[in-house]
């Protein structure tokens, strides 16, 4: 089930500017436009302008196959245009961190989407019984190559 602390990332070249990537990844209601398994949700604490700021909740919707879960997630970090990440804690259980780092290029942007596993054994093991996924950062290298490629398609042709 893989180690406590386990980290994945993944990197994609966007060309589109870094802000308007931004705006896109930190969003997180559209995340499942281009997210293979997420389905989006909604904000459940957020200022007033709309823009994600530390601090600020969502709950998510997933799934995997006939599959269901919904997830809450905290902004830990909002950097515009640079750094989005947000963190799953469940108390003791431990949790994972999201993290968007957008680098400037000539044509555009690079962008990194990082995954850092923290669920203690216990988690891991709902985890799977939850999503029916055994491996998940083998999963979630996948799912994340998936999400650059369409927020790439989606970012380039805004």
């Amino acid at each position: 089930m893989g180690a406590a602390g386990e980290t994945v990332s993944v990197s994609r070249e966007v060309a589109a500017p870094p802000d308007r990537v931004w705006a896109m990844v930190s969003d997180l209601a559209r995340m499942g436009d281009w997210s293979p398994e997420n389905d989006g949700g909604r904000w459940t604490g957020t200022d007033s302008d709309g823009v994600p700021t530390v601090g600020d909740t969502f709950r998510g919707r997933n799934h995997r196959g006939r599959r269901n879960w919904t997830t809450n997630v905290t902004v830990v970090d909002a950097d515009p245009p640079r750094r989005f990440a947000f963190r799953l804690k469940i108390g003791a259980l431990g949790g994972c961190d999201w993290i968007y780092e957008i680098e400037p290029t000539g044509a555009g942007c690079r962008v990194t989407e990082t995954w850092v596993d923290e669920r203690t054994r216990p988690l891991k093991v709902v985890g799977w019984l939850f999503t029916g996924v055994s491996d998940r950062a083998s999963h979630n290298r996948a799912t994340m190559e998936q999400t650059l490629e369409h927020l790439a398609e989606a970012a380039e042709a805004a």
